[in-house]
């Protein structure tokens, strides 16, 4: 099985491109909803977060909003939040990898919006960054509910230049135009990927040493 990694910067159409490969047939591992899940009721992120961060557990829950005021340019607050949440995100991609693995689907997807900046591509055959024009990206971003210029540029600060995450992906997928161009670039480098698949991947118990 060979584990195909999706990044992308914030309003670079990224969910977009989930639900494309989905509609491929891809199995896909959500970041983003993983964490959801961690700090939901229940969640086994939640106490740590409320000892790291009083306030912020309403009714057995991590507020995402109040959470979000106390690390939001705090580089100090946001390591700690992910040295909570790192661990815990990693943990759920393995059990998702392991499974695809027993289901010998031939290709995974890692949906991770910082999969360079934590290391996550470490784990992956191949990246494939999503991409969009500065001023697409910007418009997409501003129209969001409650979203201000100075959010949007924390947010930023936080991420690697897409140029960056460009530069080190192996297949980059331009957004920009209509959904139908993303589409075909998409669906292209599926069939490139399972056609390594098929030739043999790495095992199984490789791609998880490299997991760290």
């Amino acid at each position: 099985m060979l584990v195909l990694g999706l990044t992308g910067s914030i309003g670079m159409g990224k969910s977009t491109a989930v639900a494309m490969l989905r509609r491929l047939g891809l199995p896909v591992h959500d970041a983003d909803a993983a964490v959801h899940r961690l700090m939901a009721r229940g969640g086994t992120a939640v106490a740590a977060v409320d000892q790291a961060f009083p306030g912020v557990v309403v009714e057995g829950a991590v507020d995402r909003g109040r959470l979000g005021a106390k690390v939001l340019g705090d580089p100090a607050a946001l390591r700690r939040l992910e040295a909570i949440l790192h661990p815990l995100a990693r943990a759920s991609a393995r059990a998702f990898l392991a499974k695809q693995a027993r289901l010998r689907r031939p290709l995974a997807v890692l949906d991770i919006p910082l999969l360079f900046e934590t290391g996550g591509e470490k784990i992956c055959d191949a990246v494939v960054v999503v991409s969009a024009p500065a001023a697409t990206q910007h418009a997409r971003v501003m129209a969001r509910p409650g979203m201000t210029e100075k959010r949007f540029q924390a947010i930023l600060a936080q991420q690697m230049p897409d140029a960056e995450k460009r530069r080190r992906a192996d297949f980059v997928v331009q957004s920009g135009l209509d959904k139908a161009h993303a589409l075909q670039q998409l669906r292209t480098i599926v069939t490139v990927m399972k056609a390594r698949a098929a030739r043999g991947g790495p095992p199984l118990h490789k791609l998880f040493g490299r997991y760290s």
